[in-house]
């Protein structure tokens, strides 16, 4: 097990890295529920409004259950297709309070497991954490596996209601990062919010990377690979 701001990554069998900085993980108990669906206002025109029947409505929008990112890195782009069906609150989280603000832009892989996964989402270039949101709902329940291909949340491995910025590319399958149980360790799993749809030819050469135990950084990439930006294409 390894230790850094509050950061933890257990290279073993069942690992992750855990998230958060100030050497404090959070607790359970300071997750939200995710907010309750506000009921619309009647529109300009619509039956309410007017005495109009309701098929004067105007059609409400469709909410886009599969947005896409475009990863940008100094090894290339992936384009990852997100799952907001299965996985509303944490494609949420990722596309408002990450990468619309562009947080990730200049962030680092920190970790490589050639036969596991590499995991990024959290560290400048001169590994200094970044300042995360709260931690999310973990959504592991959802019935997505981390399958070979597939983008999941990093969390403490102790606390399964953990996750913020950090996520993994699973270069395998990892049944064991499954949810399997409602208990706050392990056996709750990893929430898979997405999978590659382009680009896996650059998540496979990130995996193939030199890496080196550099401070408190275990397998980290002897030569930076930096995200340059990620953006979301539709």
């Amino acid at each position: 097990m390894f230790v850094r701001h509050g950061i933890m990554l257990v290279v073993s069998a069942a690992m992750l890295a855990a998230i958060g900085c100030g050497g404090e993980t959070p607790p359970a108990a300071s997750i939200e529920e995710p907010p309750a669906v506000a009921t619309p206002a009647a529109s300009e025109g619509s039956a309410v409004s007017t005495g109009r029947s309701a098929t004067a409505q105007r059609p409400k929008p469709q909410a886009n259950l599969f947005p896409e990112v475009i990863i940008k890195t100094s090894q290339g782009e992936i384009r990852v297709r997100l799952n907001a069906e299965k996985a509303p609150v944490t494609v949420d989280n990722f596309l408002a309070n990450y990468v619309s603000r562009d947080f990730y832009a200049g962030t680092i892989v920190h970790y490589v497991d050639a036969s596991k996964m590499w995991i990024a989402g959290g560290f400048s270039s001169d590994f200094s954490p970044k300042e995360v949101r709260a931690p999310i709902l973990n959504e592991a329940s959802n019935g997505l596996k981390n399958k070979r291909g597939t983008i999941a949340m990093v969390r403490d491995p102790e606390y399964s209601q953990s996750a913020t910025s950090q996520f993994f590319f699973n270069l395998v399958d990892n049944p064991d990062l499954d949810h399997a149980g409602t208990g706050e360790g392990d056996d709750f799993g990893y929430c898979v919010f997405g999978e590659v749809v382009a680009g896996m030819d650059v998540v496979d050469a990130i995996a193939k990377a030199a890496v080196h135990d550099h401070e408190d950084f275990v397998s980290t990439p002897v030569q930076p690979i930096v995200i340059q930006s990620v953006e979301q294409v539709k």
